[in-house]
């Protein structure tokens, strides 16, 4: 991958959800939701953004949990990913 996110921003993939319900039901492509977390692979520097110093506080390897509808989606070598702000990460999984 060669995209370097600039200042607070961070670079994402979705992480591929469940295709079976917990009572066993398998759901096809169109009936499953679009997951919220994902995977980050590349973090800007952070620094000076709209006046306020800003501190990356998440990682490359960090699992995440991101707002619904934010950010932009961009394909790649044939691969989507998610470009979002970090205040559009809402926590980290651990």
């Amino acid at each position: 991958m060669n995209i370097k996110p600039l200042g607070d921003r961070v670079v994402i993939k979705l992480l591929e959800s469940e295709e079976t319900t917990k009572s066993g039901i398998v759901l096809p492509g169109s009936a499953k939701e679009k997951p919220q977390m994902a995977e980050v692979l590349a973090v800007g520097p952070g620094g000076m953004v709209d006046g306020k110093e800003i501190k990356m506080e998440v990682k490359v390897g960090d699992k995440v949990i991101y707002s619904k509808y934010a950010g932009t989606e961009v394909k790649l070598d044939g691969a989507e990913y998610i470009i979002v702000r970090q205040n559009d990460i809402l926590a980290v999984v651990e």
